[in-house]
């Protein structure tokens, strides 16, 4: 479809990367981040990624898409629709490309049983970072390393990903529990049955949670629409079932970025009415949450107030079988409500050494994303350090797209250090691009 436009995208960013400078940062320039890292890279420019966002090629009949590395989600869900088709695991907000899922981990209610988005990348290229051009595929050394890579292994730039057929609609059923092992439970035989499409689930407190289960649908019943004034994770308290189009299935956690939105006044209803519809995008409130970084207003009102608060942004995932004890550990120590759950696994026998979850193994994603007050003498980063310690001592993992707080032998430990030296001595000998570690560590607000 746009296969030439992509080549001159890719030809103009490789003699960018030529042209600069050997001790200048390398970083892309992209129109828009999920990251909660912020600073430096939130301001500056980088190097010239205009048509890499294209759809190259649908196959409807092998069911694949050949697209750009920095195409949009929401862009490749929309070119993949109109043929009955997804790709077979759509992280939850649009603005999320497919290059930084696979660099950088992404999850849905797919997850239980297609795995991760860079399980269902057929080949890639990678721009690395002497401006060569690498087609990798799985079992290559650089295919395997790219997941949780970062960008700081190369660039993807184009990928071929496998699809799945979708019905007309998702049947959704809510049901409700008081107990963690009892959620969990049922979340495993929910699994086992293999009899749904879609599983995921929120935390509103440690006596009250919701699992929801997805089936494709072809019913021409009315859909819901949480577009509007209505807001979807408040409908799990209210509504047994539900039916939704595909597409706003898909996009349920965009409008309010889960819900988030509320600390900007989103949800109260005179609002709402009055916040243009085009703006309830998790881009627009990343954006204002970037901005508020920036300007340090949220940090002058403490001030102001005497009070001190952390940010305790992170996703997790535990064994199912500890599930339940890190639930009930978290709603003790960390105030902070709602938690996303979702269920995940490994959908082949393939392993990705720089995020090794196990074969085999059931793991349930935790999410959380607030900010929590800090008592009198507990350090800024309190929070965040029992969680990690709590992940650590049930033999789970923590994803990277916020900060970190290990210390460089801890963090090579629980990320494959042997494997990424090895990659990094073989791809990036010049070390052009930022190590893993330092870019992901608790100062790299500075980088």
């Amino acid at each position: 479809m746009c296969r030439h436009q992509h080549d001159a995208a890719v030809a103009r960013l490789r003699a960018a990367l030529v042209a600069l400078p050997q001790d200048s940062p390398v970083r892309l320039s992209k129109p828009s981040s999920n990251l909660f890292r912020f600073g430096g890279r939130d301001r500056a420019g980088g190097l010239p990624t205009d048509g890499l966002d294209t759809v190259i090629d649908i196959d409807a009949d092998a069911r694949t898409a050949e697209v750009g590395g920095l195409i949009t989600y929401e862009k490749l869900v929309a070119a993949t629709l109109p043929h009955k088709l997804m790709p077979a695991v759509v992280p939850q907000l649009k603005t999320i490309t497919l290059g930084g899922a696979v660099a950088g981990l992404g999850i849905e209610s797919t997850s239980f049983r297609a795995g991760l988005p860079h399980e269902t990348v057929l080949e890639m290229d990678v721009l690395t970072a002497s401006a060569g051009l690498e087609t990798v595929r799985p079992g290559d050394a650089l295919f395997d390393g790219m997941p949780n890579s970062y960008g700081t292994l190369g660039y993807a730039v184009r990928l071929k990903i496998s699809l799945e057929p979708v019905g007309r609609a998702v049947e959704v059923e809510h049901r409700r529990f008081d107990d963690p092992a009892a959620c969990f439970a049922a979340m495993e035989e929910i699994w086992a049955a293999g009899e749904v499409d879609f599983l995921d689930g929120v935390v509103f407190g440690p006596d009250e949670m919701y699992l929801s289960l997805g089936r494709f649908s072809d019913s021409h019943d009315p859909t819901s629409d949480y577009t509007g004034q209505s807001v979807y994770y408040k409908s799990l308290r209210h509504r047994r079932r539900d039916l939704l189009s595909v597409h706003d299935y898909l996009w349920r956690w965009d409008t309010d970025w889960f819900w988030c939105s509320a600390a900007f006044g989103v949800q109260n209803p005179l609002v709402r009415r009055v916040w243009p519809k085009n703006l309830r995008r998790s881009d627009v409130y990343r954006r204002l949450v970037a901005l508020d970084r920036r300007l340090g207003l949220t940090r002058r009102v403490d001030a102001l107030r005497g009070a001190r608060h952390e940010a305790v942004i992170q996703d997790v995932e535990i064994p199912i079988s500890s599930a339940a004890r890190f639930l009930e550990r978290f709603c003790v120590d960390v105030p902070i409500r709602p938690i996303w759950l979702c269920p995940l696994g490994l959908r082949g026998e393939h392993e990705w050494p720089l995020y090794p979850l196990r074969r085999g193994e059931h793991y349930v994603n935790f999410g959380f994303w607030a900010t929590a007050p800090l008592g009198p003498g507990q350090s800024p980063d309190y929070h965040n350090r029992l969680v990690e310690d709590l992940v650590d001592r049930l033999g789970g993992h923590k994803s990277l797209y916020s900060t970190v707080h290990y210390d460089r032998e801890d963090f090579w430990r629980r990320y494959g250090g042997q494997a990424y030296q090895e990659l990094k001595d073989r791809y990036d000998a010049q070390r052009r691009l930022p190590d893993l570690f330092e870019k992901v560590g608790t100062d790299s607000e500075t980088r």
